[in-house]
């Protein structure tokens, strides 16, 4: 479309140059609805429909590039022996979808499935059994998407180094018996329980390469993860625990215009000290019957557009 402002005929912004849907922590498992330990209602059998009515908008659109799914694709609550059936039941849903969807892991994942299955089952767009990537959907846009449980407790085999390395993290960090409660902690320190996790060295290295990649070729990046990494847009008990230093190598580059995140259901919003947005996405999980929340991001050369439903805010992001 071209528009002719003072007689100068120019590109118009009003189209993106890309769009891209968004859903996370649908948590789905075939059993009775019941409630997080905070008290908040959970839709276990109707968080499927929310992501139904997604995939039938985003088709409907005709014009979402792909999607990308937050994480927690099944609960913890669903019997470990209807894992796979659950994990599949999802997965069938976002195949109706006319494009791509690219996956990450969530806490509630690594609950019910081994990392190595999960990057097969999600077909994770990598060459090895590592679960981050970037994509580049045009010329000067990059998407990262991070793994945000490289280093945790949750995963990986028992006898595997980086489980007795992040449980000896743990162990310092939170006094609890319980690991996944905050009880006692302060402030960002909250940060330190079982259901979150870290951004390992070999991905820090890697995410610092990409970042400098993405400025030599001038790109704007948009970051994904399950987990949030800035304390205004969550709670901090659902923050990354090495939030700091993924955002020391974020700021030390101008291209990062956006980090995106699920785990924390209820969402977020804010604007951090180097300019980046950051916004927690609203759990589909949690959603009564006949609500949804989900939506699609407009991507224009100078901003993001989060066009949200129902229970998931409009969010616009400038640059």
């Amino acid at each position: 479309m071209m528009a002719v402002t003072n007689g100068v005929v120019g590109a118009s912004a009003k189209e993106p140059l890309f769009s891209f849907g968004v859903i996370a922590d649908v948590q789905y498992a075939d059993i009775p609805d019941g409630r997080s330990f905070l008290g908040v209602p959970r839709y276990y059998r109707h968080s499927i429909s929310v992501l139904q009515r997604a995939v039938s908008r985003w088709n409907k659109h005709g014009n979402i590039k792909f999607s990308i799914n937050f994480g927690d694709i099944i609960d913890g609550y669903c019997p470990k022996d209807k894992s796979l059936w659950a994990v599949q039941k999802v997965l069938d849903e976002f195949d109706k979808f006319d494009g791509r969807t690219y996956h990450m892991f969530g806490n509630h994942c690594l609950y019910n499935l081994p990392r190595s299955k999960l990057v097969s089952l999600l077909k994770m767009p990598t060459d090895s059994d590592r679960a981050y990537y970037d994509i580049s959907p045009c010329p000067n846009f990059r998407i990262v998407v991070l793994d945000a449980y490289d280093f945790s407790c949750l995963g990986w085999p028992d006898d595997h180094p980086v489980t007795a390395a992040a449980t000896k993290l743990l162990d310092e960090k939170n006094p609890n018996t319980d690991k996944n409660s905050p009880d006692g902690l302060v402030g960002v320190a909250r940060r330190f329980v079982k259901f979150n996790g870290a951004v390992g060295k070999e991905q820090l290295s890697w995410l610092n390469d990409v970042l400098q990649d993405a400025s030599t070729l001038h790109q704007n990046v948009i970051i994904c993860s399950h987990l949030p990494m800035d304390p205004g847009a969550s709670s901090p008990a659902a923050l990354m625990w090495n939030y700091d230093e993924v955002m020391a190598i974020v700021h030390q580059y101008n291209c990062v215009k956006a980090c995106f995140a699920g785990h924390d259901h209820k969402g977020g919003h804010s604007v951090d000290l180097h300019g980046v947005h950051h916004r927690t996405l609203e759990a589909a999980l949690e959603c009564p019957p006949g609500t949804s929340a989900f939506g699609h991001v407009e991507v224009y050369p100078d901003r993001l557009l989060l066009v949200g439903s129902d229970r998931m805010a409009d969010t616009e992001i400038p640059f």
